[in-house]
Order: C-alpha cells, then structure tokens, then sequence
C-alpha cells in the first residue's frame, strides 16, 4: 500500500510541482525577454562597440562564451544520459558495477581540462598584447587623474599651434611624476589645456552626471592614467575596456573613437564612500569639433595642467623602462 493511504504513487505530486515551476520559468523568462531587441543577442550583453580596438575585445568574449556553452552542452549531455540509462529501476535494487583506476577516463579528466585552459590563455594573451601596444607618437595625449571623487583630463595638446611654447623637451611641474618614456613623446610646444570635474557636474546634452572627456573620431588616442589619493578604475563602458589608476604607477593604453555621441564612463574599483559617484561621460566628436573645444577651454582660462598623481622619486618613477 502506498504512504498515501491508496494506489496513487506518491511521485506524482512531486512531477506536478515541478512541471508547474518548468512553465512558470518558462513564462517568466519569455515575458522579461520581450523588450529585447534580437540584433543584440550576439553581442551576448556586451555594449556595442565605438573603437576600432574594442571588436577585439567582443571576439575574445564571444569565442569564450562558445566554449563555454560547448563544454556546459558536454557535461549536460553526460549528466542527463548517466540519469536516465543508469537510474535506479524498482526492480534492481543491487549496486551497479563501479568503473575505478580507468586510466584513459582519467587521462581524458587531465587532458581535456588542460587544453581548454592552453587555449583560452594564447587567445587572451594574443588579444592583451595587441590591446596594450603603444604607437611611437599617437595623434593625442591625455593624461586622465582620478582622485576622490571625480576626474580631472589634462589634454597634452599643442592648443595655440606654437611649437616653440613651452621649450622642446621641457615638462611642465604639473607633469613630473610621468615617466620620462611617456613624456618624451608630448607633441611639441603641448601647453595643454586641462577640465577638473566634481561629482555634481552634469553632461548639458544627456543629463548624465559627471565631467565630460571630449575625444577626436578617427585619431589614435593614448591615455595616461595616474591617481592623486588612492586606486581608481578607468571604464568607458562601450570601449569594453577598463584600466586600473594606481598611485604611485602609471598605466598606458590607446584607442581610436570610431563613433561620435556621448557615451557613459565610470571607476569600476571600489574606492571609497562615495565611489558610486565617480561618474564621467566621454563625447567622441569629428577632429576639428575637437580641437575647437579645445581652444574654448584655453578661452576660459583653464590652461596648464592638473597636478598629475602622487609624488615620486625619480627611480621609482622610472622603474619600468620597458615598453608596454
């Protein structure tokens, strides 16, 4: 007699339950997807692109999400055949026979893992180097400083077209802390010109909160980061790029903006209370809207530059000499 007090198989309340949360799954996953648009499925919840580097980027995680879902479809498969041809009948109650010092199941165990770690690391390791390459001289410079709680953009730019101001080969004080194998290669006469943003700033086109980095499309643009109090993370979302700020350390990476608009930036390390509003948007717009904010800001009397990170002593400074 069954526990039930009757014939009924005490199984089947447990099958209705789990039908009932099957199609509730199923339900709820078909509602939320119904705003999504299709043409962003392969992306995989990446952003869309707007440098000519970032496809790189989408390649690296597309291919490590299609071997993931290869590898997940093989252990599924596996799980689910191991489940319904090995079940326990009502019939057989007895031990199956075990399979134990298999070598070659072992040797496949060993194996299979190793080289899908071998070839995920030569694929990361082939993008990272073609990611952080640097030019001999890129077309821009612009030394980004994060600091609690916002972000200041020194552009290392030769603003009023004298080359002969400041000397060759002179570094402004504001500047001393980069390492000589960066400022070497500062377009000559770079007076620069520099914008110092506050939490409360406000982006005048989007209403996005934050000071606004203005880049040129279609230029190679290198990217010098330095901290003034303490590590800070450098993420402008559609770059699908981000680099650490580190006091006392100097990172180095180049783009080139292939889309105009503005787009949502932001520090992607935990920094302190108010890190959730170190906030920044980037305006990528054409090379000659470009160098005419750029005069603007001279115009307002914002030139020079910021103080760019914390004091260093030469040889600390110059510890890397290797390029990137």
């Amino acid at each position: 007699m069954s526990p039930y007090g009757s014939d009924r198989s005490p199984r089947r309340p447990m099958r209705r339950k789990l039908l009932q949360a099957l199609t509730a799954g199923a339900v709820l996953a078909t509602a939320t997807g119904c705003s999504y648009n299709w043409q962003d499925f392969p992306r995989l919840g990446m952003p869309y692109p707007v440098t000519e580097e970032a496809p790189r980027i989408l390649s690296l995680w597309q291919g490590s999400w299609a071997a993931a879902l290869i590898t997940g479809i093989l252990v599924w498969g596996l799980i689910i055949w191991s489940v319904i041809f090995h079940r326990r009948s009502r019939t057989k109650v007895e031990v199956p026979p075990q399979t134990r010092y298999n070598m070659p199941i072992e040797a496949l165990y060993t194996v299979v893992p190793l080289i899908i770690v071998s070839v995920l690391f030569y694929f990361t390791a082939r993008d990272e180097s073609k990611l952080l390459a640097l030019t001999p001289k890129p077309a821009h410079t612009i030394n980004v400083i994060g600091f609690q709680w916002s972000w200041g953009f020194n552009y290392v730019e030769n603003v009023d077209g004298d080359a002969a101001t400041p000397k060759a080969g002179e570094v402004p004080k504001e500047l001393a802390n980069i390492p000589d194998r960066f400022t070497k290669e500062f377009p000559a006469g770079a007076e620069g010109v520099y914008e110092k943003g506050v939490p409360g700033d406000r982006n005048l086109e989007t209403g996005n909160p934050g000071p606004t980095l203005w880049l040129p499309k279609g230029e190679k643009v290198r990217f010098i980061l330095s901290s003034n109090d303490v590590i800070h993370s450098f993420w402008v979302v559609p770059f699908l790029f981000k680099q650490d700020v580190i006091p006392g350390h100097t990172n180095v990476f180049e783009v080139t903006p292939s889309q105009e608009g503005t787009f949502v930036g932001k520090c992607a390390e935990l920094c302190g209370v108010d890190h959730s509003r170190m906030l920044f948007n980037v305006k990528v717009v054409s090379p000659e809207v470009y160098r005419a904010h750029l005069k603007e800001l001279a115009e307002k009397g914002q030139t020079g530059f910021l103080p760019a990170g914390i004091k260093q002593t030469d040889p600390a400074r110059n510890a890397e000499t290797n390029k990137l």
